[in-house]
């Protein structure tokens, strides 16, 4: 299913949404000028190695010069392809300028770069010892979906639903579309703990548990920063 817009209008203008968008848009521009080597190279210096992560935090020593632990921040600004990019920025540029409204731009900052951060976390509880670099925002962009399920469970969605080869737009109702994706998300993540396949990280395919850790994150950190305010104009 592919999300187009949601019905649920703002009075603001979500410029940090916009920023967000930007900053990943200008970070992929310059992965995609490295050599195949210096792109290898910077993707493993500022992506999530769970290995180098787990040996950082148990004080020993590490194959990186860059503090393990700031690569939960800076891991959510890369990506690993275009479509990676795109569909982690759709769901951002449909959902997140609601969540920014409800928040405020310093505290929707304050509460994505935490989702991102705790979404990383998950992953690495569950494949503290892989190799593979985790990277992007979709944790922490699924702690925006969080958010939203609770906030506006009946806002509709306009979908893309695949009917053979024919796609067919549907409205659904958030509460809907949101709780299947995560409830994939849930599902493929227990599936990789014991089934190596192509949905395990360990196989450099999804990182499922950042997404479900994401989005848990989201429902509980969103009415701690005031999710539930009545809506005003805030900075």
């Amino acid at each position: 299913m592919v999300p187009l817009n949601d019905d649920n209008p703002i009075k603001i203008t979500p410029y940090l949404t916009y920023a967000l968008i930007a900053l990943n848009v200008v970070v992929f521009i310059h992965e995609m000028r490295l050599p195949p080597q210096e792109l290898e190279t910077f993707v493993r210096t500022y992506a999530i190695v769970p290995r180098e992560l787990t040996a950082s935090l148990l004080g020993g020593n590490t194959n990186q010069i860059f503090p393990q632990l700031l690569t939960l921040v800076t891991s959510q600004f890369l990506h690993g392809g275009f479509l990676h990019l795109a569909g982690n920025m759709l769901f951002l540029w449909i959902f997140g300028n609601n969540i920014e409204e409800q928040l405020g731009r310093f505290k929707f900052l304050i509460f994505y770069l935490t989702c991102g951060v705790l979404a990383g976390l998950a992953q690495w509880f569950f494949s503290p010892v892989s190799n593979i670099p985790a990277l992007g925002a979709s944790g922490a962009i699924a702690g925006v979906l969080g958010a939203y399920i609770i906030r506006f469970p009946h806002a509709r969605v306009l979908t893309l639903i695949p009917l053979g080869f024919i796609l067919y737009p549907v409205r659904i109702p958030a509460i809907f579309f949101l709780g299947f994706w995560f409830l994939q998300q849930a599902l493929y993540g227990i599936a990789s703990l014991n089934v190596r396949s192509s949905i395990g990280m360990e196989s450099g395919g999804v990182a499922y548990w950042a997404h479900a850790g994401g989005f848990v994150f989201g429902v509980i950190l969103g009415p701690l920063l005031g999710l539930f305010a009545s809506r005003k104009k805030h900075f």
